[in-house]
């Protein structure tokens, strides 16, 4: 019975001996083996014999990569604004017996460095830019963390503001300001707009005018050459008949009614040369009424309106001749 009993407390030792010497370390996990207190290996991702009763194996270490997002942190800028910043840390352990012995509390530590970090970088920035630099600010906090963690065995390999959050009072202002800028661009717009639209409208009537300007000035060419023309016509006409004042005279009297149709022709401008070929004239129409001939309206008319010639008639005996006169 007794010899069971130690056999039973044998193998539980041996068991007990068993456990302590096979370790196994999962994947992305690291184990530091302290011998007697003292740093002795660190044990790689796998099956791992130690010391039992002699070697101690601390807590696995994580090496992935670890997010940490610390709550809002107020920051005073250099226009001395009071604003809430959040932030995410991305870490990775990167040495197991650094951030074993060299660092207490890794998280305290990193978030403690950020905040500090983080004040000084916005302590001389001014709101505005601040906004509006965040590529910048997560550059600097970056190489400031990076080169801090990098003895503890931490490599800090990103840093992101999640919000910028400034006082109620200052985003109104900014709300106000940006209302202001927008309205501010309609209305240059809408100015630019009637401006480009008045331009235009007074280019088309400048066009326009230019336009009937010359088709005014062609259509005084054309009808002053027509006039021109029909004066050099009449006149080449007249020479070549050789006209005699009297018919002149009698071209004018038979014009008198049709001058006289207006109403605003009180007023007629009789030639010198005229009542001459007037005083011809009426010689003339004596004479032949003391001959026995009397002039008769027998006129015939063209196409044009004008006298083609006249008839006097012999009174006595019926003979007629005539007399052109065009």
């Amino acid at each position: 019975m007794v010899a069971l009993i130690v056999l039973i407390a044998l193998i539980g030792f041996v068991l007990l001996v068993l456990a302590r010497t096979i370790r196994i370390v999962p994947q992305a996990r690291a184990g530091v083996v302290e011998r007697f207190g003292r740093y002795q290996r660190t044990l790689a991702p796998g099956l791992a014999l130690v010391v039992p009763f002699v070697d101690r194996l601390r807590p696995l270490l994580d090496l992935r990569e670890q997010v940490v997002s610390f709550p809002p942190q107020p920051v005073i800028t250099e226009d001395n604004l009071v604003v809430n910043i959040d932030t995410v840390i991305y870490f990775q352990v990167t040495d197991a017996k650094a951030a074993t012995y060299e660092i207490a509390d890794r998280i305290h530590a990193i978030e403690q460095l950020t905040v500090t970090t983080l004040r000084n970088v916005i302590g001389g920035i001014a709101l505005e830019r601040t906004l509006t630099s965040r590529d910048h600010i997560n550059t600097q906090l970056r190489g400031v963390l990076d080169e801090a963690t990098g003895k503890w065995g931490i490599r800090v390999n990103r840093v992101e503001i999640k919000a910028i959050d400034p006082p109620a009072s200052i985003q109104e202002s900014m709300e106000k300001q940006m209302r202001a800028d927008r309205e501010k661009r309609a209305t240059v717009l809408n100015a630019e707009g009637v401006k480009q639209a008045q331009i235009l409208e007074a280019e088309g009537a400048k066009q326009s005018a230019i336009l009937r300007a010359e088709g005014d000035r062609q259509s005084q060419i054309v009808r002053a050459e027509g006039q021109a023309k029909a004066i050099g016509t009449v006149f080449g006409a007249i020479h070549a008949g050789n006209v005699d004042p009297k018919l002149l005279a009698y071209q004018y009297l038979q014009m008198l009614p049709q001058i006289a149709q207006g109403d605003s022709n009180k007023v007629w401008l009789i030639p010198t040369e005229f009542s001459h070929a007037l005083a011809r004239f009426e010689a003339q129409f004596a004479g032949a009424a003391m001959n026995g001939k009397v002039p008769v309206a027998a006129v015939a008319t063209g196409t044009a309106g004008e006298p083609d010639g006249r008839i006097l008639t012999d009174a006595p005996s019926g003979n007629s001749t005539e007399e052109a006169a065009s």
